[in-house]
């Protein structure tokens, strides 16, 4: 075990807080598949069957990390550009031919093939297309940028990609284009143009919009879901999302400071995604306001980490990619945290590394694999430098030493011959002799 932790290379602050939000997991996702083990064995209400389905996610999703955080993360820029248009294929096989999840209609997933379980392919297509624009953004950085070429090498694909996204998924495709738009800012790519780029992105948002309610029934969209989804949080009308953000506040008011203990909410029997998209209500109905603080706490220190990376990485790709997979593991957490306390509508995204689900881990895990490569290869940088300054420093005490025992060699030589001039100056002088005879 100390030999496998010794080979744990990277930042090791990304390592600890990942392991503690990983490990923490477990208590929660146990508790909070009451409800579905209720449903889904036959009354039993055994959660065993999850804590070790989530157990093995997690574990695997370790074992992605370490292997990721080996390869060389300038490997990242090219598999980047073959990357993404598979990624289309995925996204245009998920968009036609989506499963169906529970008897709802859940076009995001596809069933993987002899395996038996659920892809989200979005997931993946968000890191391929940041590595993508953190690819672009790292290239151009020393040559002058014009709209016309960024138009067709940088924004045709990002379009192309939450074109693919938006009918089933809005709020991963919003939370992807802002993180793109995050990614520019900071790879000083130009203020006017980013401009131009929102004024496009919001009109082919109103043009899908008007087309899909014009034609219904022309493509699966989920349009029709948004807006109830908007006029039920600006609204006191009653629907789904209200019910799930009724019990999510009757579970957040029940822990109060000190939560009612692991094990004991109540409403995990009420939410319906108790152990994935309200999970965080869980977390604060059984450990509180200390324990919701905790997990805050925890995504902030991640948050700091990753900036720290991000600083300390000596080149534009390296810095690029932490801020392009990092960053939206953090918002996506806030976003879940915000939809609970009601701040924000309903979207359905996950709490990462702690909400149950098999592929949202794993793609999560992906993403810090990465994020480690970058601070690994930093690392042997400066390992490299330290070694360098010390051999320079042994090599500079040699030469010293070499050049004092030299000196020590020249100051006994004169002191010889001072000694040999003094004693021929008693010995030898006549003027000496005719002193002593006298």
């Amino acid at each position: 075990m100390k030999g496998l932790i010794n080979s744990l290379r990277g930042d090791k602050g990304i390592w600890s807080f990942v392991a503690l939000l990983a490990l923490f997991s477990f208590m929660p996702v146990f508790s909070a598949s009451s409800n579905l083990a209720y449903m889904g064995g036959k009354g039993t209400g055994n959660t065993i069957g999850y804590l070790v389905k989530h157990g093995i996610s997690i574990l695997t999703g370790f074992v992605i990390i370490y292997q990721m955080h080996k390869i060389p993360y300038h490997y990242f820029r090219g598999i980047s550009r073959i990357a993404l248009p598979v990624v289309w294929l995925l996204l245009a096989y998920t968009l036609l031919k989506g499963t169906v999840i529970d008897g709802a209609n859940a076009s995001r997933w596809i069933q993987v093939p002899f395996v038996g379980i659920t892809f989200q392919t979005s997931t993946l297509a968000s890191i391929v297309l940041m590595i993508f624009v953190a690819r672009y953004l790292s290239k151009t950085r020393e040559t002058p940028v014009t709209f016309q070429n960024s138009l067709w090498e940088l924004w045709t694909p990002v379009g192309v990609t939450l074109m693919f996204i938006l009918p089933a998924n809005f709020s991963t495709a919003a939370l992807i284009f802002a993180m793109v738009l995050l990614l520019v800012f900071i790879g000083k790519y130009p203020l006017k143009y980013i401009g131009f780029v929102v004024g496009i992105g919001i009109l082919s948002l109103a043009f899908f919009v008007l087309v899909a309610k014009a034609f219904p029934d022309a493509f699966n969209n989920r349009v029709d879901t948004w807006e109830k989804r908007v006029e039920n949080f600006f609204s006191d009308k009653p629907g789904e999302d209200d019910y799930q953000i009724e019990k999510a506040k009757i579970a957040i008011a029940s822990g109060q400071i000190y939560g009612l203990g692991p094990g004991k909410s109540v409403q995990k029997n009420f939410l319906p995604q108790s152990s994935s998209d309200f999970i965080f209500a869980i977390i604060v109905e059984e450990y509180g306001l200390i324990g919701g603080l905790g997990v805050l706490t925890l995504y902030l220190l991640l948050f700091f980490r990753f900036i720290v990376a991000a600083h300390k990485s000596n080149s534009i790709f390296g810095k690029l990619l932490v801020v392009g997979l990092g960053f939206p593991i953090i918002f996506q957490a806030l976003i879940n945290m915000g939809v609970a306390v009601e701040l924000l509508p309903v979207t359905g995204q996950p709490l990462p590394l702690i909400s149950s689900g098999g592929s949202s881990v794993w793609m999560t895990c992906i993403a810090i694999g990465i994020i480690l490569s970058v601070t690994k290869k930093e690392e042997e940088i400066a390992a490299e430098l330290d070694e360098k300054q010390k051999r320079e420093e042994a090599l500079k005490r040699l030469i010293d030493k070499q050049l004092e025992e030299e000196e020590m060699a020249e100051n006994t030589i004169l002191s010889e011959d001072e000694n040999d001039e003094k004693e021929y100056s008693i010995t030898d002088n006549p003027m000496n002799a005719v002193l002593n005879k006298k």
